[in-house]
């Protein structure tokens, strides 16, 4: 049931929208697919100051009835073969009791609609190999693995500690 559901973007300074992003970034980094430990307090204190500090990024969430349900929180970059902008779907999350009721795909359409408005030429995400709901999730909206050759392989996601 999506019919009452609103998506909208996060006012950085409204307390209730400040609240709702660090309880479900909180959600989801509890969860195993979110590393399983919860956020460090000094992260929770300082988490929305930050992102409205950081050039571009973009945050929104599900509501249904006053109640959070999901988040999506977007960061830029830049394609230097397109030379257009990009926005890479940082973290999605939506309540374990709310998955299968369309919270994430109405969180991509929104990042999606707001993408187009400024210009942007592409949409990137990382996704665990074992997160198969997510996955076909991600490809049911329209995400393909990155490769611009085949033939050479798939991009794979890497980090470094710093």
């Amino acid at each position: 049931m999506v019919d009452d559901l609103q998506v909208r973007q996060v006012d950085f300074g409204a307390t209730r929208d400040r609240q709702a992003l660090v309880e479900l970034l909180d959600l989801y980094a509890r969860d195993p697919m979110g590393g399983g430990e919860g956020l460090d307090a000094g992260v929770k204190a300082r988490l929305c100051d930050d992102l409205a500090a950081m050039p571009g990024a973009v945050s929104f969430i599900a509501w249904r009835a006053g109640k959070p349900l999901g988040l999506l929180n977007a960061m830029p970059g830049y394609s230097t073969f397109k030379a257009r902008p990009l926005l890479n779907v940082h973290d999605i999350a939506v309540r374990s009791d709310c998955r299968g009721q369309g919270v994430g795909q109405a969180l991509l359409a929104a990042l999606e609609a707001y993408a187009r408005a400024l210009g942007c030429c592409k949409l990137t995400l990382e996704v665990l190999s074992g997160n198969a709901v997510a996955t076909r999730s991600y490809l049911r909206f329209g995400f393909a693995q990155y490769a611009l050759d085949p033939a050479v392989g798939h991009a794979m996601f890497m980090q470094k500690w710093l």
